[in-house]
C-alpha cells in the first residue's frame, strides 16, 4: 500500500514537470527571460570588465613605481 502511494506521487511529480517543460516550450519562455537577461548581464559585464581594468593599471602603477618598469604579457619593458 506505501509503495503504491509512493510510485503515484512519483508519476504525479512526473506529470508535473512534464507539463512544466510542455509550457516552457510552447511559449518559449526560456527564450523570452534571456531576452530580459541581457541588459543586467550586460551592466554587470561592463563593470566588472571597468574594475578588472582599473586592478590592472594600479597593479601596474604600483610596479612601475617600485622597479621603475612595467611588466607586460611578453616580459618586462
Amino acid at each position: 500500500m506505501i509503495v503504491l502511494k509512493v510510485l503515484a506521487i512519483i508519476a504525479i511529480v512526473l506529470v508535473a514537470l512534464f507539463l512544466l517543460t510542455l509550457v516552457i516550450y510552447f511559449f518559449n519562455l526560456d527564450m523570452k527571460f534571456a531576452a530580459v537577461l541581457i541588459k543586467p548581464l550586460t551592466a554587470y559585464y561592463n563593470w566588472s570588465k571597468n574594475r578588472r581594468e582599473v586592478k590592472k593599471k594600479k597593479e601596474q602603477d604600483t610596479q612601475k613605481r617600485i622597479t621603475g618598469r612595467v611588466e607586460t604579457s611578453n616580459g618586462f619593458i
